[in-house]
């Protein structure tokens, strides 16, 4: 009778031990599993922001690097741009200077200054009939007899001529080096802040799975 009282205690004993850790294996996985799902969810988030924050700043650099992907649903069709660069015998720009530039058939023309680098720039309002009109530009009673000439079938490309008067001081009508050089920086700083929010996000995650396994330890 004592043995019988002794095997059944101790098989309930251990049922009892069996009990508990299944009850602890099970809040454990009820402790952890939001947490995962928590650093889960962080981690897409992170990964959402930072290919939205890509896309912004390649975004920008393509738009100002390549202004006519911007402006060529904008009603290129209707506009006919002539730009260059006066430049002096000295081969030095010729600053603050007139230039007219004219469609001499139906008499639509502009008049601008150059700048500090001897470069202007002006836009007409023409459309498709006017294709070969004659085109007048002068400086300073030098005048250069042209042609407008584009296809009237592309109603995307940006419709434009250079026309520069001397030499020494004309360069490619690309984005100014300043700017190439701010988006540069911006580029750089946008990626630094992008890689320090991870790393403090890592940090944080990293410290709130010390502290739960010292809790559970405890």
């Amino acid at each position: 009778m004592l043995e019988e009282s002794a095997s059944n205690l101790g098989r309930v004993r251990v049922e009892e031990a069996s009990r508990k850790q299944a009850l602890g294996g099970m809040f454990v996985r009820l402790e952890t599993s939001p947490a995962r799902g928590v650093r889960m969810r962080g981690r897409r988030a992170i990964s959402r922001n930072t290919a939205r924050h890509f896309i912004l700043v390649w975004g920008l650099v393509a738009a100002l690097c390549e202004p006519s992907i911007v402006f060529a649903s904008h009603a290129a069709d209707h506009r006919f741009t002539v730009e260059g660069f006066v430049c002096g015998k000295d081969g030095r720009p010729a600053v603050n200077v007139e230039v007219l530039v004219k469609d001499t058939r139906i008499t639509v023309g502009q008049t601008v200054t150059t700048d500090g680098d001897g470069y202007y720039k002006v836009t007409l309002h023409l459309h498709n009939d006017n294709v070969g009109d004659p085109l007048l530009v002068e400086v300073g009673g030098e005048q250069k007899n042209l042609k407008i000439q584009f296809d009237p079938n592309d109603l995307e490309t940006e419709r434009k001529l250079r026309v520069d008067f001397g030499s020494g001081c004309e360069r490619d009508l690309g984005p100014p080096q300043w700017l190439l050089y701010g988006l540069g920086v911006a580029a750089v700083a946008i990626v630094g802040w992008i890689g320090l929010k991870i790393s403090r996000k890592r940090m944080r995650e990293e410290q709130r799975r010390k502290k739960g396994q010292g809790k559970r330890q405890k």
